[in-house]
């Protein structure tokens, strides 16, 4: 299905300051789905008078980065519409001065793009690796059963088991499922990225334990059934942490910080997110040249590049930072030559 969903949210404010905070509210909002909920890390920024909201005042986004393909994506946005769209449709208000006034309009936005963000950034060979904040199911059970375990034995161990996990607040199920072997069962759940396996075997029962397998990094651990619940809740905040870090690491290994042109491309090919100093968000001009140079140096050095794709080679500009370097006296524009006065992604 080509079907997607989306959240929109539109309001009006009075003042322009009154619209900057909700613009911001929003924003941060989203960047707390994708560092806090799906473990991306984001870079939020301006973006350029070229790419932002047509006839809009001022756009702020979030940007991630995919490490599978070296490119980043646009995880949502928050538009200032400023009065355009309302002397457009004559849209106005009574001022506490008792005046008829136009107001100045946000809109904000995400949509389920933020799933196929999360899936690329954490997923594996394997399938899926889903953050245990968002997983369906945090933990599932799978019985070893054999003729030294039969079901009758393993049955009542694991519905313990479950039942102290659920008393802890986790999303758990014991898969009892007596048609499939526990390697089928294995795989089954890896596909689909439960943060944690327990495993039960014979000399489990006899050791009150269970083996604790962790999706995101593979790890193993024999742990005690006593306090499991608790140990689990720990267990899968720090998994959270562990994968918003591992994606964060690997974002910033990718991340060049470069001065002159001829590093630019070069970067580019090495699957990098390229920060350098800029003339401004208002020069569309040298955006285009960017676009174009970039280009044709990349298909120079034998990449390619088909008529039907839906990405280029060419670069273009992701966002101007919030969060700016120190930008050295005398720096200049990487593509103008002329005095920067931001860096840009």
């Amino acid at each position: 299905s080509r079907e997607f969903l989306w959240q929109e949210g539109h309001t009006a404010h009075a003042t322009y300051e009154e619209s900057d905070v909700m613009v911001h509210q929003a924003l941060d909002l989203y960047r707390a789905v994708y560092e806090d909920l799906l473990a991306v890390p984001v870079v939020k920024g301006f973006k350029t008078e070229k790419e932002k909201f047509a006839g809009g005042y001022q756009t702020t986004t979030v940007e991630a980065y995919i490490p599978m393909s070296g490119r980043a994506i646009q995880g949502a946005t928050s538009h200032n519409l400023g009065k355009n769209f309302g002397e457009m449709f004559d849209i106005r208000f009574q001022n506490e001065a008792g005046e008829s006034a136009i107001p100045w309009q946000t809109s904000w936005g995400l949509t389920t793009r933020t799933i196929g963000v999360m899936v690329m950034v954490h997923g594996d060979d394997q399938g899926l690796v889903l953050p245990p904040k968002i997983s369906p199911l945090q933990c599932v059970i799978v019985p070893i059963t054999s003729k030294k375990l039969p079901v009758e034995k393993s049955n009542p161990y694991c519905h313990e088991i479950l039942k102290q996990l659920q008393a802890a607040g986790i999303r758990a199920k014991y898969d009892d499922r007596e048609m499939y072997n526990p390697g089928w069962k294995y795989n089954h759940w890896e596909q689909k990225g439960v943060p944690i396996r327990l495993e039960v075997g014979p000399r489990d029962i006899d050791n009150n334990q269970v083996r604790m397998v962790v999706r995101y990094n593979s790890e193993k651990s024999d742990i005690a059934v006593d306090g499991i619940g608790p140990l689990l809740v720990d267990k899968l905040e720090a998994i959270q942490k562990a994968m918003f870090a591992k994606a964060l690491e690997e974002r910033d290994s990718h991340l060049a910080k470069i001065t002159e042109w001829k590093d630019f491309v070069p970067n580019l090919e090495k699957n990098n997110l390229v920060l350098t100093p800029w003339i401004g968000g208002e020069h569309q001009d040298w955006e285009e040249w960017v676009k174009n140079k970039s280009r044709e140096e990349s298909l120079a050095v034998g990449e390619e590049e088909e008529a039907t794709c839906a990405t280029s080679v060419a670069a273009k500009t992701l966002c101007i930072p919030f969060d700016q370097p120190e930008m050295p006296e005398g720096t200049k524009c990487i593509a103008s030559g002329e005095p920067a006065t931001s860096w840009i992604l």
